[in-house]
Order: structure tokens, then sequence, then C-alpha cells
């Protein structure tokens, strides 16, 4: 082997890569760009592309309509951790009963569990569609991929990959350039719909809303404040450091959930200009609707679609699985966070691990992984009602803010955000025709 070749592998190793990726703009983004694209995981692909083939054009207000929302939630919660250095656990377990605090946190592992269970399964299928290797074998690799990603390499080297994994996103933008699109029509049906009156209509609806504000996202955006503390204390000892990361958080956040919301809004777009023209308006997986699209838009159409897929779901598996590890650690008080070793985090790693090795169960029960994307919902549906009046309680709450409680206006819209969502909770819990 000559020097030369030599020197190109050391260039190459991953010690190197790692540095050149903490160096690059894109890995000193903040924790809104990884919840934002998590927000778009392989389960909400299966949602908005459904949304698309069923009702064509007429549901692409639903995304615009959500954004304000989501993002407001999710910029609450990252000022929450911020500002009070604990995640969401923590500070409900100072500010609220026990019953309150354990009831939120066993209905998010189960939730994330069901959650986990129907992308990973999105993932195997997707995998086999591209490589023609068995799905379940594909879906063991990812899940044990990502769990060891998580457990053996420290939080500010693999986070690293998560940002830069959310240019998968871009892969839904790209679908629209092999399709013919009637962008006029397109802006006059996102603001003027043709809406429909009917439970089906009305269950899509429940769906798009849930998927896009769940509970889990609300959990990992305030510890990863957190986490990206790196030794500084909270904002409540530090007021010179407050107002720069105060507008730290909200362009990151802003900006995170604005790519989710115009990603989604593609996705949905990508569908209902192929699949609802053709009449294939049923789409129960994020891979049923990149197989439909093969024939439709073409085999590079298919593909970047499918990628994406692979894409979101690296990021939005260890999403889910870290949110449950959060939670049950902050509930129980046990040492946690992304950047400690296994052995000095003990128990948020077996949290992990078991709600990442249950999902990949489920692949092999007789429970199919639709069943487990539809209890996973209605959990969510439910669960995130008293959990957004929980976090503009805290938000509100001077014992636990300080000085940097959140606005009126934040306030307003978090509260309209709860009673969309308590409306769409009881739609989803009505028997539908």
């Amino acid at each position: 082997m000559t020097d030369a070749t030599k020197q190109a592998i050391r260039a190459l190793s991953w010690r190197r890569l790692l540095g050149r990726f903490k160096e690059h703009p894109l890995a000193r983004v903040g924790p809104g760009l990884i919840t934002g694209v998590a927000d778009d995981d392989p389960s909400g692909i299966a949602t908005y592309s459904q949304a698309g083939a069923q009702f064509g054009l007429n549901m692409l207000w639903a995304m615009p309509a959500s954004f304000p929302l989501m993002a407001v939630v999710q910029a609450t919660c990252a000022r929450i951790g911020r500002v009070t250095g604990k995640g969401l656990s923590a500070n409900i377990k100072e500010a609220f009963p026990a019953p309150v605090l354990f009831g939120v946190v066993t209905a998010l592992v189960v939730a994330n569990t069901l959650n986990i269970a129907a992308d990973v399964a999105a993932m195997g299928e997707v995998a086999e569609l591209v490589t023609g290797v068995d799905r379940h074998f594909m879906t063991a690799f990812f899940v044990v991929g990502t769990l060891m990603l998580q457990v053996f390499v420290p939080y500010h080297r693999y986070v690293a990959f998560l940002k830069w994994l959310t240019i998968s996103l871009l892969a839904y933008a790209a679908v629209l350039f092999t399709v013919h699109i009637d962008w006029v029509e397109v802006v006059k049906r996102t603001f003027w719909p043709h809406i429909s009156f009917t439970s089906a209509y009305a269950a899509v609806v429940v769906g798009v809303f849930g998927t896009t504000i769940s509970p889990y996202l609300f959990f990992w955006q305030a510890s990863e404040e957190v986490e990206d503390m790196e030794g500084r204390g909270p904002l409540l000892g530090d007021d010179d450091s407050a107002p720069a990361e105060l507008r730290r958080i909200g362009w990151d956040t802003w900006s995170g959930m604005l790519y989710s919301n115009v990603t989604a809004f593609f996705i949905a777009l990508a569908t209902a200009t192929t699949l609802y023209p053709a009449g294939i308006t049923r789409i129960e997986t994020a891979a049923q609707a990149a197989s439909a699209l093969r024939p439709l838009a073409g085999q590079f159409a298919s593909l970047i679609f499918a990628l994406g897929i692979l894409g979101v779901g690296l990021i939005g598996v260890p999403v889910l699985a870290g949110s449950v590890g959060y939670a049950v650690s902050e509930a129980f008080g046990w040492r946690f966070g992304l950047e400690k070793k296994a052995r000095n985090a003990g128990g948020f790693y077996t949290v992990i691990a078991v709600s990442v090795l249950l999902g990949l169960g489920i692949q092999y029960s007789p429970i199919p992984p639709m069943t487990a994307l539809f209890w996973s919902a209605i959990l969510n549906g439910v669960l995130a009602v008293p959990l957004m009046a929980v976090i503009l309680i805290l938000a509100r709450r001077s014992e636990t803010m300080g000085r940097y409680r959140i606005g009126t206006a934040y306030a307003a819209v978090g509260w309209v955000a709860v009673g969309i969502m308590s409306v769409a909770a009881l739609l989803m819990l009505l028997p539908t025709k």
C-alpha cells in the first residue's frame, strides 16, 4: 500500500469525518431542526400520503393551518427546558401531583412503543423495495443500528449524523420535479379548498393534526435543550445569556417546524397529483405510497420517495425512543442523557433499548403494523390535550419560569391548539362510517 493511499484512508477516518461534521454550520443548528424532521417520521409520511391520495389538493390547507400551532407548542417546550435546565417530566414532577406525571409518562411509553413498531415496519418494507432484501432482516438491521448509535456514541457526535440526515426531507421536494403540477390550482385549493363534511374527511384531518402535534416531540425538544447546554447553567440563573438564547430558541424552533410543515405539504402534494387522479385513494403505509408512485411518476420518483422514508426513519425512531428514556428517567429521578456512558445511566439506556426492541418484537407478533399505528395515533391524540394544557400552565408559572414566562400571545395560540386537539381527540374516538 502506497503512502498516498494510506494518507487517503486516514483522511476518511471516522474521527476526521465526525470532526468535519461538527465544524459544518449545519452541526451548530439547535434541536428544532431534528425535532421538526422527526415529526415527519414514516407513520407521518403515511398519514400525509393518505391525505393527498384520498382527497387530492383539498387537504393541503391542513399543513399551513397546523404550522403556527405546532411551532408555538414546540417553542414553549424548548423554552421550558432551557430556562429551567430540566426536561418536561422533571418540571411536571415538581408542579403537579404524582398521578398526573405517571399517567402522562405511562401513556407516552405505550404510544411511542407502538409508533416505533409502525415506523420500523415501514423502514423494513421500504428497504426491501429498494434492495430486495427481506423486510424483517432489514427492520432488525435498522433497529440494532440505531440502538447501538444511541447507546455507544456520545450525543455530541451522534447529533451531527442526525442533523445531516435532515437533508433527506428534500427528497419529497425532488419528487415534485418529476410530475406536472398546476401551481395556480395548488395555491387556490390550499387557501380555498372544497371541504367535505364526512366522517372520512374528518378522520384524515384528525390524523394530520395528530401526527403533526405529537407528545413525544414535546419531551424530546425540552430534553435536547438541556443536552445542548453543555455545562452552561439554566437561564433562571443567567440573565446575561437569556436574550440571545431565547432568540436562538425562537429562530431554531420556528425554522425547524417550517421545514417539517413544508415537507408534509410536499408529501401530500406528491400523492395528490399522482395517486389521486389515478384513483388510488387508499394508502396504508409509507412503503405502499412509494410503490404506487413507480408506475405513475417513474422509478426515480419512487426511489427518492423511499430513500426519504429511510432517512427520516433513522431520525424518528431514536427520537421516539429517546423521548421515552427522558420521560421515564426524570420521573424516577434516574441519571439520564445521551451524552452519558451506558454504565453511568443504565436505567435511561435500558428504557430506550426496551422500547425499541418491543417495537421490533411487534413485527413478529400477530399485531399488524397498521393496528399499532392506529392505537398509537389514538393514544397520542388523547395524550396531547392534557399534556399541552400542562405545558402551557408550566410556561406561565412564575415558580417554574421566573421572569421568562411565555407571553400572552404565545399562550393564546397554545390554548387554541389545545382546543383544536380536543375536538380532534373527540372525533378520533367517535366511530366512523
